[in-house]
C-alpha cells in the first residue's frame, strides 16, 4: 500500500495547518527536547511530533482523539481492544531500530484500514480513553515475535485453561505419621560421586543436541533494539485491579513483567508526554509505573507549580532555565486534539475484516474469524488443533455461531473419532443444551442434555443407541436419579411391512431404576434400585443401608413356571417370592403385605414402559427437528440493528 498516494484534499483545515497554540506546543517541546538531549546523550531521540497525513508536525498528544463510540462492547477495554486489532491490517516499521517519521490521524487510519504498531496504539489509546479508562501510549521495546506479529510459538487464547485453585487441606495433628524407609549413608554418597563423574559427559551431550537443534529459532540479532508501541492501562478508574499492557496487534492483556516487553522510552495520553528515567536492562519487570514521581518520570509539563526534575549538572548554571520553564509552564494549557471526530458506523462494526475474514495461526492451531451475517450458517469464528507443528493433521475443530434462530452457539468436532457436539443457549423448543453424534440417523448413537430447569421431569441428560437408552434425573420428588433400559430387537416382519421407527417400538427387555436416599423413610422401607425384567417377568427389589447396616433388605417376584402369564391376576405363593429382609418389622414380612407392593409395581411397570416409549419418541423428535434446522439453518436480525443501517443510509443519502 502506498501511503503517499492518499487524497488528502477533503481533510479538515486542522490537518494541513497549526493553531498558535500548536505553534507553542511545539516550541516548548523542542525546548524539551534539548534539555533532554543535552542532559541525557546516551539516550536515543524521543517520539514527540512527528508529521501527519499531510506533512504537518503535530504533537503525539494532540493525535489522540478520546472518543466512546455507540456500542455495548465497545465500553470495555477488551472490546476496543478486539476491535482495533480485528479492524486494522498490520505494517511493519520501515526501520525496526527507529520510531516513524509519521503518525497519521486515527480516522485516517480508519478509513484505509491499515498502521503500524503506533497508530494501532493511538486509535486504540483514544478509544479506552474515550471509554473512562487511564491509558496512555508506550513507545519502547519488544521482542521479534511481537513486533512482527509471529504467534506460531503461542498457546491459542481459546485453549488456555484458567488456572486451577489448589485446595486447602487442613493440617491434622493427630494424623499418623509414618517412619520414612532406612537409607543408606554411604550408598548416598556413592551415588553422589557418580553423577558428578557423569556431568562433564552429559553437558558435552547437551552443546552437541544445541548444536543440531533445527526447531528453534535464531536469537534474534537485533533483541533488546526494535522498537514497538503498545497501550498501558493504570489501575483505578474503570475499577482496573492491576496496571497491565495491551498488545494493540492481537487485543491481548500483558502483565507488567511480560518478558516480551524489552524496555519503555516514553508514554503519553491526550493531556501531558512523560519520559522514562528508570533503568530497563531488566526490561520492564521493575518499572515503577507511579507518574507522579519525579525521579522514575520526567513530566513535560507540569500539572503543579513545580519545576521540572531533570538531573543537572550544575543547578546554578540551569536555575534561569528551569525558572523560565516554570513560568511557561504555569500559564500553558494543551490545546485540544486536532483530529476531527472518530466516526465507526454500524457496518463497519459488525463486518470489522477488511479481507472479508482473518486467519491466525498458533502453535499446532489455526484461528479463523468472519463477520456476523458472512456465513449463510451463521460461522463467526473457527479453531483448529493440530496434532504437528506444521499442521497436516488435524486433532479438533472448534466452530461458533451467532445469530442462528436454532440457537446453535458452538459445534465440536473430534476428527479421530468423528463425534460432534453442537451447544445450544438457552430457549431452544425442546430445551436443549448439548448434543452429541456422530450422525443424525436415529439409533446411531446420541447424547442429549437439557436444561432441567424448565423441564418438568427433571431430566438433564439423555444416552440412547440400538440397544440401551440411559437417563439421568435431577431434583425429582420421588429421588429417583437413573433409569436404564435395555432394548431387544425390532419386529422383522414390522420393519419389512414398510412401518416407521415411530410406529414400531422397540421391544424392552429390562428397566433398572436407581433412587437417591429419602430421610423421610426408613432405609428398610426406602428403595434404592428397582429392576423390571420384562421378558422373564421378574421384579426385583434392592433397598437403602442404614449407617449400621453391612447388607440390604431385597425382595425378587419370579414368574411361577408352567403357568400362563395374565394381565389382570397375579398369583403370589412362597415358591415366586424370594424376600430377604433382616431389617424390617414383622409386619413387611407377611403374604398381605408381598401381594399389595406386587400389585403396585405391576402397575408401576405399566406406566414406566409407556414413560419409556415416550423418551424413546422424544429422541426420535428431537433427530427429526435438527435435521431440519440444519437443512433449512435461519439467521435472526435485530430489529435494532435494522433501524441502524436505516438511519446510516438516510443521512449518507
Amino acid at each position: 500500500f502506498d501511503w503517499s498516494s492518499i487524497d488528502t484534499s477533503h481533510l479538515p483545515s486542522s490537518y494541513k495547518t497549526n493553531s498558535w497554540q500548536e505553534k507553542k506546543l511545539l516550541q516548548l517541546a523542542d525546548h524539551f527536547f534539548q534539555q533532554y538531549t543535552h542532559l541525557c546523550p546516551d539516550r536515543k531521540p524521543l517520539f514527540i511530533h512527528p508529521v501527519n497525513e499531510c506533512g504537518v508536525q503535530k504533537f503525539v498528544s494532540t493525535t489522540v482523539r478520546p472518543t466512546l463510540l455507540p456500542y455495548p462492547d465497545m465500553y470495555y477495554w477488551s472490546g476496543c481492544a478486539s476491535f482495533v486489532c480485528d479492524y486494522l491490517i498490520m505494517e511493519p516499521l520501515k526501520c525496526p531500530i527507529t520510531p516513524p517519521s509519521s503518525l497519521y490521524s486515527p480516522t485516517t487510519i480508519l478509513k484505509y484500514q491499515r498502521g503500524n504498531c503506533f497508530d494501532f496504539t493511538v486509535l486504540l489509546c483514544s478509544l479506552l480513553i474515550g471509554a473512562g479508562y487511564d491509558a496512555y501510549c508506550v513507545h519502547g521495546y519488544a521482542t521479534l515475535e511481537m513486533c512482527s506479529l509471529d504467534q506460531t510459538q503461542e498457546l491459542c487464547p481459546r485453549l488456555r485453561k484458567p488456572p486451577e485453585v489448589p485446595e486447602e487441606k487442613d493440617p491434622n495433628k493427630y494424623r499418623v505419621k509414618y517412619p520414612l524407609e532406612p537409607q543408606s549413608k554411604f550408598e548416598l554418597q556413592q551415588k553422589a560421586k557418580k553423577e558428578k563423574e557423569t556431568e562433564p559427559a552429559q553437558e558435552e551431550e547437551t552443546e552437541e543436541e544445541e548444536v543440531m537443534e533445527v526447531g528453534k529459532p535464531k536469537r534474534d540479532p537485533l533483541h533488546g533494539l526494535r522498537v514497538h508501541a503498545w497501550v498501558l492501562v493504570l489501575s483505578g478508574k474503570r475499577k482496573v485491579p492491576e496496571t497491565f499492557f495491551i498488545n494493540p496487534f492481537t487485543g491481548n492483556p500483558h502483565s507488567t513483567t511480560d518478558e516480551c516487553f524489552l524496555g519503555i522510552e516514553s508514554i503519553w495520553n491526550h493531556r501531558n508526554y512523560w519520559v522514562n528515567m528508570q533503568d530497563c536492562r531488566k526490561g520492564c519487570k521493575d518499572l515503577s509505573f507511579d507518574l507522579s514521581d519525579p525521579f522514575c518520570w520526567e513530566i513535560m509539563f507540569s500539572e503543579s507549580n513545580k519545576p521540572s526534575q531533570l538531573p543537572t549538572e550544575s543547578a546554578k548554571d540551569d536555575r534561569d532555565e528551569v525558572q523560565e520553564k516554570e513560568e511557561i509552564d504555569v500559564s500553558f494549557e494543551m490545546p485540544l486534539s486536532w483530529v476531527a471526530r472518530i466516526k465507526v458506523s454500524c457496518r463497519e462494526y459488525e463486518n470489522p475484516f477488511s479481507r472479508g475474514k482473518k486467519v491466525i495461526l498458533y502453535n499446532k492451531a489455526k484461528l479463523e474469524k468472519w463477520a456476523a451475517y458472512a456465513n449463510g450458517d451463521g460461522l463467526v469464528e473457527r479453531l483448529t488443533v493440530y496434532a504437528d507443528s506444521d499442521r497436516t493433521e488435524e486433532l479438533e475443530v472448534k466452530e461458533w455461531f451467532k445469530h442462528r434462530e436454532d440457537l446453535l452457539y458452538m459445534r465440536e468436532v473430534n476428527k479421530q473419532t468423528q463425534l460432534i457436539t453442537d451447544h445450544f443457549k438457552p430457549g431452544h423448543p425442546l430445551l436443549l443444551k448439548a448434543h452429541s453424534y456422530t450422525s443424525l440417523e436415529p439409533e446411531t448413537g446420541h447424547t442429549v442434555e437439557f436444561y432441567h430447569t424448565a423441564r418438568v421431569d427433571g431430566l438433564w441428560k439423555c444416552f440412547e443407541n440400538a440397544t440401551e437408552m440411559t437417563e439421568y434425573f435431577v431434583g425429582r420428588e420421588d429421588f429417583l436419579h437413573t433409569r436404564h433400559t435395555e432394548f431387544d430387537k425390532r419386529d422383522k416382519k414390522m420393519e419389512k411391512a414398510g412401518t416407521t421407527v415411530d410406529a414400531n417400538p422397540r421391544p424392552i427387555v429390562q428397566i433398572k431404576e436407581y433412587f437417591h436416599r429419602n430421610p423421610e423413610k426408613p432405609a428398610d422401607e426406602d428403595i434404592e434400585e428397582r429392576i423390571f425384567m420384562v421378558i422373564d417377568d421378574i421384579i426385583q427389589l434392592t433397598y437403602h443401608l442404614e449407617l449400621h447396616d453391612t447388607i440390604p433388605s431385597q425382595v425378587v417376584f419370579c414368574r411361577v413356571i408352567g403357568r400362563e402369564k395374565r394381565e389382570d391376576e397375579i398369583f403370589l405363593s412362597r415358591e415366586n417370592t424370594v424376600k430377604y429382609q433382616p431389617w424390617s418389622p414383622e409386619k413387611h414380612k407377611n403374604m398381605l403385605h408381598l401381594h399389595d407392593l406386587l400389585w403396585e409395581l405391576r402397575a408401576e411397570q405399566k406406566e414406566l414402559k409407556q414413560q419409556v416409549w415416550d423418551s424413546e419418541a422424544e429422541m426420535l423428535n428431537i433427530l427429526m427437528v435438527r435435521k431440519d434446522e440444519e437443512a433449512n439453518i435461519k439467521l435472526s436480525v435485530s430489529m435494532y440493528g435494522t433501524a441502524k443501517r436505516g438511519q446510516e443510509h438516510e443521512a449518507t443519502v
